[in-house]
């Protein structure tokens, strides 16, 4: 299926793009988790807005007995200074596959991104993305970027790239939108990143690119076949 505008009229009035992204990293997943070795497995993780949380059980009335018959004891509130300050944040809309390898705790091995609007909204949420993306790429996990948002114009592919401090790798005319996989490796003495990227345009077939698992192994996503089984389970013709 060609790739469709989900973020403007008249497509943007019938559905809502979230719900095409949700099922877009539900099919990767899907997909991957169908050829993944032993060990490996695939998680479609969408969240949006601060994604970062530890949830603490709190009180939301203070029960006037222990249910022992004596008097329970309210617990110790401590209350700190007030901040030094309250400043602005940029939290990322992740629309994402993880896949992880080994057994108890898993080990992230490589990630799919898709871009969310919010992700290109404005300059604090450009580069607050492109250096979760380079967090990714340092830390050796491998890496793909799918990027359809037709309603903000920026290349958040070059900059990925800045923020690794690479100069190849761009593509011409500063598309938009863009497919890409990259692939952190250690060769010889050096730490260097391999990059596949192709711009992509409203009405193009999608393309086919490589997920790495480790220095020697790479899995194909195919995002055209994914993309068309989301689009019908969403019923988007």
């Amino acid at each position: 299926m060609p790739l469709r505008d989900h973020f403007r009229p008249p497509l943007s009035r019938e559905r809502h793009w979230e719900a095409l992204h949700a099922a877009w990293a539900a099919s990767i997943a899907d997909a991957l988790n169908r050829v993944l070795p032993a060990g490996c497995f695939a998680e479609a993780l969408t969240h949006a807005g601060a994604s970062a949380e530890i949830d603490v059980a709190t009180f939301e009335e203070l029960t006037p007995s222990d249910g022992a018959g004596g008097v329970a004891v309210a617990p110790v509130v401590w209350a700190p200074l007030a901040p030094l300050a309250t400043v602005s944040a940029v939290f990322a809309d992740d629309f994402e596959v993880r896949v992880c390898s080994g057994r108890g705790r898993p080990n992230l091995v490589a990630t799919v991104k898709l871009v969310s609007p919010a992700n290109k909204d404005r300059p604090a949420a450009r580069q607050a993305f492109a250096t979760k993306c380079a967090g990714y790429l340092h830390a050796g996990v491998s890496l793909i970027v799918f990027d359809v948002v037709t309603d903000r114009l920026a290349t958040l592919h070059h900059l990925i790239l800045d923020q690794i401090g690479a100069s190849d790798g761009r593509l011409p005319k500063d598309p938009s939108l863009f497919a890409a996989a990259y692939r952190p490796v250690r060769r010889a003495d050096r730490s260097e990143v391999d990059v596949w990227a192709e711009p992509l345009a409203v009405g193009d077939q999608l393309p086919k690119l490589p997920l790495w698992l480790d220095a020697a192994t790479a899995l194909p996503v195919d995002a055209e076949a994914t993309y068309t089984d989301a689009c019908i389970r969403r019923r988007i013709a």
